[in-house]
């Protein structure tokens, strides 16, 4: 009776069934080695210690704490969000705000509350960097469509090059969720390692004649400015995509709690409280879906490395327009500006300003860079409307 007892509890241990599919022990390797680059390497750690953690929770095996097979009876109309609640894990549960677009979304209302866009209205030339830096969103699309990917999954690949994470994952888990593991540890990843893509990249297309280029100082920006620009900017674009109304709605309903000065306290839960809970649970509910059988595959690989090339070409379409328009301007603009029209605030920025001051000690280019920077958040949300409108 003993013995029976204590062989029903092997068999029913984790221990046991770890050694029934290897693919699990390899993902609690990679999920550790995850949790190391968050916890000592400081890359994104804010929310790849999550990812990593949730990846670690559910290949687990006896954990059920998450069922991808829920989630495809989901995608398949055969089930509902009832039926989660009814037979999901506590990741499932957490998991609906994901698929229903409610984390990305709060997470950018937090990131309008915590972003000024002063330098943008100073300089509305800025969108045009913003938008350019997007050329690497098309190009791994294209590429990841001549490696066999679907419409719908390259576009989530080509997202990445937005170099925006809760954009992202709002995509790709309305049009490829299967593929949300891979998409967000590289899109993550890759914002992490932003001071060493770039700087080459920038070298390499920038004389130092150009980087050496100071720029004259912005001009003020009124409070009727700051007011009325998220206004106006929700109703254009909300008309022109209505899919990208979940991200820019926020953004921008987060960025008018910040301005309008009569909602300092609103603003403060949505940068702070909001912001870390919603952290939380997107982070957490995202890693699970690495589960081994869906994550240890080629296609992985070619994310990681389209991911990468994403990131390059949207660094260089930057830079290319920043040198079209130092030309156009008679040398007035710093093309190193243009290498931060990726949605990474503010890491893009900064690294314009690094290498800017590199070629000239005396080169203040944050603010400027900051234009194009805000300006790419908008530009990849932008983004993400129109593919999800063409595939969606």
């Amino acid at each position: 009776m003993i013995l029976n007892t204590l062989e029903t509890l092997w068999k029913t241990s984790g221990f046991y069934l770890l050694g029934t599919d290897w693919r699990n022990i390899v993902m609690i390797i990679i999920c550790c080695v995850l949790l190391y680059l968050g916890i000592v390497k400081k890359f994104e750690p804010l929310l790849l210690v999550g990812i990593a953690f949730g990846g670690l929770l559910s290949n687990l095996p006896g954990s059920n704490l998450y069922h991808p097979e829920i989630w495809d009876a989901v995608i398949a109309h055969t089930k509902g969000y009832g039926d989660v609640m009814r037979e999901g894990g506590l990741i499932d549960i957490m998991y609906i705000g994901v698929k229903a677009g409610v984390y990305p979304s709060l997470i950018f209302m937090g990131v309008g509350a915590m972003t000024d866009f002063g330098p943008l209205l100073a300089n509305p030339k800025s969108l045009l960097l913003g938008a350019a830096a997007q050329l690497g969103v098309y190009c791994a699309f294209i590429l990841a469509i001549l490696l066999g990917f679907t419409g719908p999954e390259a576009a989530s690949i080509g997202i990445i090059g937005g170099a925006d994470g809760p954009t992202a994952i709002f995509l790709t888990t309305k049009l490829a969720p299967h593929l949300l593991g891979a998409i967000a540890i590289a899109a993550y990843s890759y914002m992490a390692l932003i001071p060493l893509i770039q700087p080459p990249i920038m070298k390499a297309l920038t004389t130092k004649q150009e980087r050496e280029i100071k720029m004259q100082q912005l001009r003020p920006v009124s409070k009727t400015e700051r007011i009325v620009f998220p206004i106006v900017v929700t109703i254009f674009t909300c008309l022109l995509l209505p899919s990208v109304a979940p991200l820019l709605g926020c953004l921008m309903l987060g960025n008018l709690f910040r301005e309008c000065g009569v909602t300092e306290r609103l603003s403060d839960t949505v940068q702070n409280a909001l912001m870390n809970i919603v952290t939380i649970f997107l982070s957490v509910s995202v890693g699970a879906t690495m589960v081994a059988e869906r994550f240890l595959v080629k296609e992985t690989i070619f994310i990681i490395i389209l991911g990468l090339l994403a990131f390059c070409f949207s660094t260089a379409g930057g830079l290319i327009f920043g040198k079209v328009m130092c030309k156009l301007t008679g040398g007035k603009i710093n093309p190193l500006i243009g290498s931060a029209g990726i949605s990474a605030v503010p890491m893009a920025a900064r690294v314009s300003q690094m290498v800017g001051q590199k070629a000239n000690p005396t080169n203040f280019l944050l603010m400027h860079a900051m234009g194009p920077n805000v300006a790419g958040v908008i530009g990849s949300a932008i983004a993400a409307g129109f593919l999800l409108a063409v595939f969606g």
